[in-house]
């Protein structure tokens, strides 16, 4: 369970920083437009590049042992920037507010979730290469924690969708944005200084 819950806080600290994904999924969530859809799209495909993340890595970690001592330190060095910027971000928020024209039809709407989600770097540096790294620190468990970090990504989307009309006036406030970009960046100095503390 530890495992699992490690997952699940990295996993999380990594997909709530205000992105375009997360954007799309509230604006989807207010107008109740194929929700359901943008969830099972976003969630799935954060399963699976974590998935291919996790075993390929272990893959090439079998044949290359070297390859998990420079993906530790460059874990290291982006978490830790990750951090900063989050710490950053705290000193002037910004609202996570829906705006703009949402398409209508449900091909329409899977086009654009698969656009945000695979059209944009930072998903494979957060799922493929970040929780792949830290999965693959757990040695035999590294699955487990790929699990917690899946569920991470169904509970995250499932909350900001349904509850979109629910918490959009919290989503909306600045202060709300500042105290999750400074717990974020607390949970990625952490996670960072556990990865440095297994490369030493």
């Amino acid at each position: 369970m530890p495992v699992v819950l490690a997952g699940l806080l990295a996993s999380l600290a990594l997909i709530i920083a205000i992105g375009a994904q997360n954007a799309f999924v509230l604006r989807q969530g207010l107008a109740r437009n194929h929700i359901g859809l943008v969830i099972a799209i976003c969630a799935g495909s954060d399963a699976l590049l974590i998935a291919i993340g996790v075993s390929g890595l272990a893959g090439a970690i079998r044949t290359y042992p070297q390859v998990l001592d420079v993906l530790t330190w460059v874990g290291v060095i982006y978490l830790t920037g990750f951090a900063l910027h989050s710490f950053w971000k705290a000193r002037r928020p910004t609202a996570l507010v829906a705006s703009g024209e949402l398409p209508r039809s449900a091909a329409a709407v899977a086009l654009m979730a698969l656009g945000f989600t695979y059209l944009n770097p930072h998903v494979y540096l957060d799922t493929v290469l970040m929780l792949g790294t830290i999965a693959n620190q757990y040695g035999s468990d590294r699955w487990l924690f790929a699990l917690g970090a899946a569920a991470a990504s169904i509970l995250w989307f499932t909350i900001l969708g349904l509850g979109a009309r629910f918490s959009s006036r919290w989503m909306s406030r600045p202060a709300t944005w500042r105290i999750l970009d400074i717990l974020i960046g607390i949970v990625m100095l952490a996670i960072a200084v556990k990865l440095l503390r297994s490369g030493l």
